[in-house]
């Protein structure tokens, strides 16, 4: 057993030196400072009191420098999950309250369990059933969701809060009226100070710079400004630990947001992981240790009063334009959030909510994909579609019913897809031994008493079907004059029991009308499935050619030499 594989950490750890040190100590500030702001600004999204924000950044962090694959990620409260959480538990109870934070704190370990044992388990591919269009469509609409929904800090207002954006964007048309000029003064100033500073240098902590000029404005001027609501007091001082109480019938009730927070977690981290990969060589992301790092992330970091936590798309490319070369930058930024917990909540007291709104909301709608639908809609309709149809449900009907849209659509497309794959008469390129797509290849020879096509997918029961159906049509074009039909199966991987019945049932089929059925390029574990079936008491071995080309010759001129020598090696390899 390879322990660095089990703990990543051991991998570049003995290794460290002064230089990485350097990249990691600058990376590590600089995130740390961005870090804090939205903490608490994720926090308050999540219905929680800014200080949880805080908390998760302190052992999520820790618990993946050490099990983690990607030395670049960058753990903490995020935008995403802060309101899937808000969703989840403001059901269950009253926003804020301390059964909402102790619900909040048992949705946390819940999360790392099931990603725990995925990773075990080895089930990271699960991910794959929610395809890029899908994410892309997800992540864009609760990028929307969440920045509407901090319209309410923003302007001064209380709009309702809600996962279904039609309902957020009723309540803000009938209440704009009412907004709070001096609130809605500091925020419009915030996002245009963020977004200029965004635009100068994304490295500059444009997050920290309005918040700094936020608590200053109302520290000395709160008195021109005191229908402005503030952050007030956060509590100083370090989580303490302590145990989840569990009831069944809670668990039972958090499940469906518990899973939700699983994927979408999985999928951020995973896709930011995938992204950072590609721009060094100095490590690989494992799928399944990513599970295993977030599960343990999430379920220690619940002991320490964390509510669910995954990966930041804009901190985890800060931290790699920042210099960061291993989880060492995490730890640094760990550190920053303790001594800021330890001495600096105070600081926080006059800090203006709007501000924060300003923060998040320039933060969350630079995840809304303009250029990933524009490409879609010029590379794949389906896909475009696809994205749509998740960009639509998730906000119309809500985050949950946003996932089980999109994984649900994913395998419709993809059941669609494999069972109806590309099927093509294949004729002969003059002057060669090729056979190529007739479709394509103006020039090729198609004879009217040889049919060769090929089938471009695995055969099995969803497809097998198809591929009868498909072959029928093409042989009734030939009429009575077919008399040789083969299948190029270089494309066919695999063939399940319905599509050996089918193959066979083709064969007898084909033999009663005095047509001759041979295979071409058949792969060695699917010409085995073929003769365990018993496809040798219809055809002869004979029958089996290496290639196309091969095949018709042999019919045309019956030059059994060559044809002999490649039946004795499929003997002998089937022996």
């Amino acid at each position: 057993m390879n322990i660095k594989k089990i703990i990543p950490i051991l991998e570049w750890l003995p290794n460290y030196n002064t230089l990485l040190f350097k990249g990691d100590l600058v990376a590590g500030i600089t995130v740390g400072i961005i870090l804090i702001p939205q903490g608490i600004a994720y926090a308050l999204i999540a219905g929680l009191p800014p200080i949880y924000g805080l908390y998760c950044a302190l052992v999520p962090q820790v618990m993946y420098a050490i099990f983690g694959s990607s030395r670049q990620v960058a753990i903490g409260p995020v935008a995403m999950d802060s309101l899937i959480v808000a969703t989840g538990v403001s059901t269950l109870a009253l926003t804020g309250s301390d059964s909402y934070i102790s619900i909040a704190i048992i949705l946390a370990m819940m999360v790392g369990t099931i990603q725990f044992i995925m990773g075990i388990f080895s089930l990271g591919f699960i991910v794959n059933f929610l395809s890029k269009p899908v994410i892309t469509g997800f992540t864009s609409a609760v990028a929307l969701i969440i920045g509407f929904n901090q319209f309410r800090n923003l302007l001064g207002v209380e709009f309702i809060q809600s996962d279904q954006i039609q309902y957020v964007i009723e309540d803000i048309w009938h209440q704009i009226s009412d907004y709070n000029y001096h609130t809605t003064f500091i925020g419009i100033v915030s996002v245009v100070v963020i977004i200029i500073f965004r635009k100068i240098n994304k490295k500059i902590p444009n997050a920290l710079i309005v918040v700094i000029i936020g608590i200053l404005i109302m520290k000395y001027f709160g008195k021109s400004f005191d229908d402005v609501d503030i952050v007030r007091d956060i509590p100083s001082g370090l989580p303490i630990f302590g145990i989840p109480e569990f009831d069944i019938d809670l668990i039972k009730e958090l499940l469906p947001i518990a899973l939700t927070l699983v994927m979408v977690g999985y999928l951020e981290t995973i896709s930011i992981g995938k992204s950072l990969e590609s721009k060094q060589d100095e490590y690989r992301i494992r799928p399944n240790q990513e599970l295993i790092a977030l599960g343990l992330a999430n379920m220690v970091g619940s002991l320490f009063k964390a509510y669910p936590s995954t990966s930041s798309f804009s901190r985890s490319a800060i931290n790699q334009e920042s210099g960061a070369k291993t989880g060492m930058a995490a730890l640094i930024s760990v550190v920053m959030v303790v001594f800021t917990l330890l001495f600096l909540t105070p600081l926080f007291y006059h800090l203006p909510k709007t501000v924060l709104a300003a923060i998040i909301i320039v933060a969350v709608f630079g995840l809304v994909n303009f250029k990933e639908a524009g490409f879609l809609w010029k590379a794949n309709k389906l896909d475009f579609w696809l994205m749509f149809a998740t960009f639509l449900s998730t906000l119309l009907l809500g985050i949950e019913y946003g996932i089980i849209v999109g994984v649900g659509l994913s395998l419709i497309v993809l059941i669609f897809r494999t069972s109806r794959p590309y099927v093509v008469e294949l004729g002969k390129v003059p002057n060669s031994n090729f056979y190529r797509n007739k479709s394509r290849f103006e020039e090729v020879i198609i004879e009217n008493d040889i049919l060769v096509f090929r089938f471009d997918a695995q055969l099995f029961y969803a497809n097998s079907g198809y591929f009868r159906d498909r072959l029928d049509e093409m042989a009734a074009k030939k009429g009575n004059d077919l008399k040789l039909i083969v299948l190029d199966a270089e494309s066919i991987n695999r063939v399940d029991s319905t599509g050996l019945e089918v193959l066979k049932e083709r064969i007898k089929y084909y033999k009663k009308r005095g047509v001759i059925f041979y295979f071409a390029g058949v792969k060695g574990p699917v010409r085995d499935d073929l003769f365990k079936c018993g496809v040798l008491s219809i055809i002869d071995i004979n029958h089996f050619f290496m290639r196309a080309n091969d095949a018709v010759k042999f019919y045309k001129t019956g030059d059994r030499e060559e044809q002999k020598k490649y039946a004795k090696y499929i003997h002998q390899a089937y022996q």
